[in-house]
């Protein structure tokens, strides 16, 4: 947990450049804002930028300060506050910015998405525990099975939901573990009579096993219905590439977003399925096998718009920056293929070059609306994301499934 902290910047005080540098452009008269920013001025127009200064102005009042903070930079002002993005550079000017819509209120406690998922985790292990050991306790064959479907059914869900490959091996081996030890209290049966209760737990386990396996097996081979053009080549080579996010609604977190909903969310894994270098530990962004992996183009088209300028986040917290961070979307002339979260400063194109199949356009990275490094990828028609298929690769790829290259 970590209350928020930053240094206001404002009259007299210092802080980041970028918040010092917007400080000064959000309180300069217009006329001098293009000195300050004239990559922001030229991008979005006069016009335009004075819209959303006022805006701005409305919703926090008069301007006292710019500060920054766990969640991005934080404009202060005598109404509200409000929170922003901003890239800084040669010159001491504004690169790039973007200004959050509606109130900022920062959370009173902040918990990191690790030690929400470490919670998560530490929950789930103690319920599949209690469930094994009553597995030893069960006092008769049927209320065993009973106990042992409802002990399968968890670790189904755990398999096809919950994304093993992405846990260190410190806990998933003890998690696989105590499969064994489930299915050991087995030698308890010839002692055991065959009834004696234990009814009820038999048909539940048998509607979680149905409930569960039909849920992961619909949502494994959902279909949108509309697929790309012609198949990608798949962008990463030479690993094993992880699929932590892809599928139908459930196993997606992409679905809900018409553009994104067959998107998919790769990582890289090792031995064992971890995705750390150290094969457990994460401490950076450098620890994790897919940071800093080759990028290629997965099809022929010209560059619509790339950023490459965009600050990598911290894994397990989210700063406020451009969802997609640094970017390459390639036009195909029959869909928009997005690539998205590379590693700053490693974008080898620009909007309006041509690209081939194969060729690097950066590496992987962890910019953008992203708690840890892994390549987002997706195509869309008329604003609807499209079935990605790719070359070589058989059957829908969903989260769980691991691809060879």
């Amino acid at each position: 947990m970590r209350e928020e902290t930053g240094n206001p910047t404002g009259p007299g005080r210092s802080g980041r450049p970028a918040a010092d540098i917007l400080y000064r452009f959000l309180t300069v008269e217009g006329v001098h804002r293009e000195s300050l920013a004239p990559r922001v001025v030229a991008a979005v127009g006069r016009e335009r930028l004075d819209e959303i200064m006022d805006g701005t102005r409305e919703r926090v009042g008069e301007i006292t300060g710019v500060r920054d903070s766990p969640d991005g930079l934080v404009i202060e002002g005598t109404k509200g506050r409000a929170l922003a993005f901003a890239t800084t550079g040669d010159g001491h000017v504004l690169d790039g910015l973007l200004i959050a819509p509606g109130a900022y209120r920062a959370p009173r406690v902040r918990i990191s998405h690790g030690a929400r998922a470490a919670l998560a985790w530490a929950v789930w292990a103690l319920l599949l525990a209690a469930r094994i050991d009553a597995c030893w306790q069960a006092p008769s064959r049927i209320a065993w099975c009973g106990r042992l479907l409802i002990v399968a059914a968890g670790y189904l869900l755990l398999e096809g939901w919950r994304t093993p490959a992405r846990l260190p091996w410190w806990i998933r081996r003890p998690v696989e573990a105590g499969a064994l030890v489930g299915l050991a209290s087995a030698c308890r049966l010839p002692g055991l009579p065959l009834a004696g209760g234990g009814e009820g737990e038999l048909v539940v386990g048998v509607v979680l096993i149905a409930v569960f396996g039909g849920f992961l097996l619909r949502a494994r081979r959902h279909r949108w219905g509309t697929a790309v053009s012609r198949p990608l080549t798949f962008p990463l080579q030479g690993g094993n590439w992880y699929v932590a996010q892809g599928g139908g609604p459930g196993l997606n977190h992409h679905a809900p977003f018409p553009e994104q909903r067959g998107a998919l969310d790769v990582i890289q894994v090792g031995p064992g399925g971890a995705r750390a270098r150290d094969g457990g530990t994460r401490a950076g962004n450098e620890s994790y096998l897919v940071y800093g992996q080759i990028l290629h183009a997965p099809c022929d088209g010209t560059v619509i718009s790339a950023a490459g300028h965009v600050d990598d986040q911290e894994p397990g917290i989210i700063r406020y920056q451009p969802p997609y961070g640094n970017h390459v979307f390639i036009d195909t002339g029959a869909e928009v293929v997005k690539l998205a979260h590379l590693r700053r400063g490693t974008v080898t194109v620009a909007a309006g070059d041509p690209v081939r199949a194969g060729q690097v356009l950066g590496e992987v990275g962890n910019s953008g609306n992203t708690t840890e490094p892994h390549l987002h990828i997706h195509a869309e028609r008329d604003g609807l994301g499209l079935d990605l298929e790719f070359t070589g690769i058989t059957g829908p790829l969903c989260r769980g499934r691991t691809v060879r290259t």
